[in-house]
């Protein structure tokens, strides 16, 4: 069993997410008493937010470097960024380490191709469903097309991210109002759903959607216990 390197606290709702996906993933596989061998660095995101609010990518790129280069230095021998939004950065983290990097776009891709899905809506933070980094990666390499939601939705989506999930509140008026924005991407011709932030899965169910939809949390940890275990 490879050790998974784990880039965490964006937020740290979703990095325990992905801890316990990991090790009830690796039990269902392997059974007894196994869990997860992993490694988790995990900063904190009030500096990391604030240099995103001021567009300070590259000071945000540095911190985030640097927890991938502690990761690999405590035996990691593979790199999964726990956030969707800091992908942003990932060409460069992939550059600065060592180990496989496990692109959560790229894994996510895959799962949707494999549904054999043409076309998605995407939610997110307004860094991920605005900027190319994400709904590019997923259109030139996957051949997937993307919906985003109007410029008022994404704002609710990312406030509910950023002021709600990342804090730990469940509403359900949220829950209602995402649902409402789904249901419009759907009648633009979403096939699937893209949870493209890794709090969203924390808010939204299978049941309260019509059409597939992409918990990236999971599939990410998933593609992560697959090379471990691979």
């Amino acid at each position: 069993m490879r050790v998974i390197g784990l880039i965490g606290g964006m937020s740290w709702e979703s990095t325990a997410e992905y801890y316990r996906i990991l090790n009830e993933e690796v039990n269902r596989q392997r059974g007894g008493l196994h869990s997860a061998r992993c490694v988790l660095v995990s900063v904190d995101f009030h500096e990391i937010e604030s240099l995103q609010r001021l567009g300070a990518w590259k000071e945000a790129c540095e911190i985030l470097c640097g927890a991938g280069l502690r990761a690999e230095a405590a035996g990691a021998e593979c790199l999964v960024l726990c956030t969707n939004t800091m992908h942003l950065v990932a060409t460069q983290i992939e550059e600065t380490v060592r180990i496989p990097f496990l692109h959560i776009a790229d894994a996510t891709g895959e799962r949707i191709i494999d549904g054999g899905l043409g076309k998605v809506g995407l939610l997110g933070t307004h860094y991920t469903m605005e900027q190319e980094f994400y709904a590019g990666r997923l259109q030139k390499r996957h051949r997937v097309d993307v919906l985003v939601p109007c410029e008022r939705d994404r704002q609710l989506v990312h406030d509910v991210i950023y002021d709600e999930l990342c804090q730990g509140s469940i509403l359900q008026e949220s829950r209602d109002n995402i649902v409402t924005i789904i249901n419009g991407l759907v009648e633009q011709g979403a096939e699937g759903i893209v949870l493209g932030c890794t709090e969203i899965p924390l808010l939204i169910r299978e049941d309260d959607v019509s059409v597939p939809f992409f918990d990236t949390t999971r599939i990410h940890a998933e593609k992560a216990v697959a090379f471990s275990l691979g």
